[in-house]
């Protein structure tokens, strides 16, 4: 059951019979939209934070390992992610004001939707290859290691870009 489905299943009796007063029904459908995933990036949020400790602790573990070397490219993912974490947090809910000459339409609500769900995957990504670094911190390849955790938490930020173009209605068919 998808979030929509859960706040839509916890509406009181009294917003269920006002929901069915006409044209009220499409505004409140935005509102459950904007509401799920509002709930959502916040849900992104706090898994991406969890990873940033996990980041937190590969630094850690480079400085007691001597590995300075490796600071800048992991701060830059650090930076990269903590980013990420403050654009999703405070990105907007999809509001289209009465007279905004680019009107949020319900269709596009459900696409910004999707796409929030396909950010969650970064988290489980972003993780793994941390996890990964961390394992790897004696290895050879340990500098590409800590550079795919840096990519990966640009290329979170850079697919989070297209969300705007939703909202916008300029993006491309693909979420």
């Amino acid at each position: 059951m998808s979030l929509l489905d859960q706040v839509k299943d916890q509406m009181g009796g009294f917003e269920q019979l006002v929901a069915k007063i006409p044209g009220y029904k499409g505004y409140k459908e935005k509102e459950l939209r904007r509401e799920a995933d509002k709930l959502l990036r916040d849900h992104i949020v706090n898994r991406m934070r969890t990873v940033k400790t996990q980041l937190d602790g590969l630094q850690q573990d480079l400085i007691g390992a001597g590995k300075f070397d490796l600071l800048t490219p992991t701060g830059s993912a650090a930076t990269q992610l903590q980013t990420f974490i403050d654009r999703v947090r405070t990105a907007p809910y999809g509001y289209g004001g009465l007279f905004d000459a680019v009107k949020v339409k319900e269709a596009d609500l459900d696409r910004v939707y999707e796409f929030d769900s396909a950010l969650v995957g970064y988290a489980d990504r972003i993780e793994d290859a941390i996890s990964n670094a961390r394992a790897g911190i004696e290895s050879e390849d340990e500098r590409a290691l800590i550079l795919m955790v840096r990519d990966l938490a640009r290329e979170a930020n850079t697919t989070f870009d297209e969300r705007q173009d939703v909202l916008r209605g300029t993006a491309s068919t693909g979420v």
